[in-house]
């Protein structure tokens, strides 16, 4: 290794055409992940368990992405703290337990906690690349080269790693600037903001009503907000939930307690002393009305993160936002793979993750990956917890598919009704976080002998 003019540079010893399976002499890696997340961090892990010298790049320093330091893990903790208060408050004294009656919250231990939780498990992704010998790089990583990535150091100074293949996880962001509002993590937030309150809000408008909207909305309607959620489109959930789904999800979270402004759109969110003046109006035109407010939350979507990537200087072919890749993940420039939120699918961190484990087993083995997005779940962790697989019936029927409908309170054990093996349990994309992934992780144990995160 040598230091030039404050660069450090990892020398290559690159023979055309050849490839190693596991780790070489030489200071070269066989895999190099830009980012962090979900897809970055499961890559890393079973590219190195399978024998690749790899090394991860994230620009946050802490590792985890979005999911575990601002995204899923933080309002899970919220969310479940939430609805134990909600639980006592609201049921104790229906089942025989007495004393909930003057149960109280303290906020700021209830965030400590979340916090907690966050840094143990960022911590634990860390312990996971020493283990399975990972190297770690804190940095915006940007591609110079079909084989190079230059890391602007969180410490000051570069690093340029050499790598006979680049995996990009970059992941995607919050869509912070509208035309009718800008978020300013403060009074007028996003879901990060929202997940560092100094105090729960009298009354807070959300602004979409998807799964991030709905989730920190039912947080913070258990603690005490008035919550009014306006959508645009006239049912909740996001896309390619099942109308009828949607409805009785509807139902039962106003019987809780929330409010909703369907087909509406916000035209302006101002401040005024201290407070938010929100305008709405219907999506198909009408009379405005106005919403008062004390913290506004934004939650219309996510764009792909390419930002400072050099990826357009790098030839690398865009379908759309998204980069274009092949059936085994890989771009136009045959060292260049891409994952997760940057490539289409849907923007869901275990989809990520399988598709991080499926690339560097390609990498590694030549096992060409595979994964329908029509078995990929999508879950709503409000109370109840909601979750869609497959397609819907609105997409049968006007695909002009027969079909057969079903109900019943609970799902069987599909993977047992139809004698899955352990490692068609592994392959299964499971929902993150979730408990059923423990059976993932030990059906990845039972058929690979190692499983990613345990």
């Amino acid at each position: 290794m040598a230091v030039i003019l404050g660069r450090r540079v990892v020398s290559a010893r690159r023979t055309p055409g050849s490839f190693l399976r596991f780790f070489s002499a030489s200071t070269e890696y066989d895999l190099c992940v830009i980012g962090g997340g979900p897809g970055g961090y499961t890559g890393a892990i079973k590219a190195a368990q399978l024998g690749l010298k790899t090394i991860c790049v994230d620009k946050r320093g802490v590792p985890g992405g979005t999911c575990l330091n601002v995204g899923c893990i933080p309002s899970k903790a919220m969310l479940q703290a939430s609805a134990l208060y909600h639980e006592a408050k609201h049921t104790f004294e229906m089942r025989g337990i007495t004393g909930a009656e003057g149960l109280g919250a303290d906020f700021g231990k209830m965030m400590a906690n979340k916090d907690s939780a966050v840094k143990k498990l960022t911590s634990g992704i860390e312990g996971l690349f020493k283990r399975d010998k990972v190297a770690y790089s804190k940095g915006w990583g940007k591609i110079t080269g079909p084989n190079t990535v230059t890391v602007a150091l969180n410490d000051g100074g570069e690093e340029v790693i050499n790598a006979k293949n680049i995996m990009i996880a970059t992941g995607s962001e919050i869509i912070e600037k509208l035309p009718f509002v800008t978020v300013d993590e403060e009074q007028i937030v996003s879901s990060t903001g929202a997940l560092e309150l100094k105090k729960v809000p009298e009354k807070l408008v959300v602004i979409g009503g998807g799964v991030i909207g709905l989730e920190l909305g039912s947080v913070y309607e258990r603690l005490g907000s008035k919550v009014t959620v306006v959508e645009f489109l006239p049912t909740i959930g996001g896309l390619g939930i099942d109308a009828e789904v949607s409805k009785d999800m509807q139902r039962i979270l106003k019987k809780q307690g929330m409010n909703f402004k369907m087909s509406t759109k916000v035209t302006a969110v101002e401040k005024t002393g201290g407070a938010l003046k929100i305008t709405t109006e219907p999506a198909a035109g009408g009379d405005a009305d106005v919403i008062d407010a004390d913290v506004c939350l934004v939650c219309v979507g996510r764009r792909e993160f390419l930002d400072g990537l050099g990826a357009q200087e790098a030839g690398i072919e865009m379908d759309g936002r998204k980069i274009k890749v092949d059936d085994c993940y890989r771009t136009n420039v045959p060292s260049i793979f891409a994952i997760g939120d940057v490539v289409h699918g849907p923007m869901l961190a275990h989809k990520a993750e399988d598709e991080g484990s499926m690339v560097a087993e390609y990498i590694a083995t030549g096992t060409k990956p595979h994964l329908d997005f029509n078995n990929v779940p999508s879950v709503v962790y409000t109370h109840p917890e909601v979750a869609w697989v497959g397609k819907t019936e609105e997409m049968l029927r006007a695909e002009g598919v027969e079909y057969k409908k079903g109900k019943f309170s609970f799902a069987a054990c599909v993977g047992i009704e139809y004698g899955a093996s352990a490692e068609d349990i592994a392959r299964v994309c499971m929902a993150h976080p979730t408990v059923s992934e423990v059976l993932k992780g030990a059906a990845q144990k039972a058929s690979f002998g190692k499983a990613i995160s345990g």
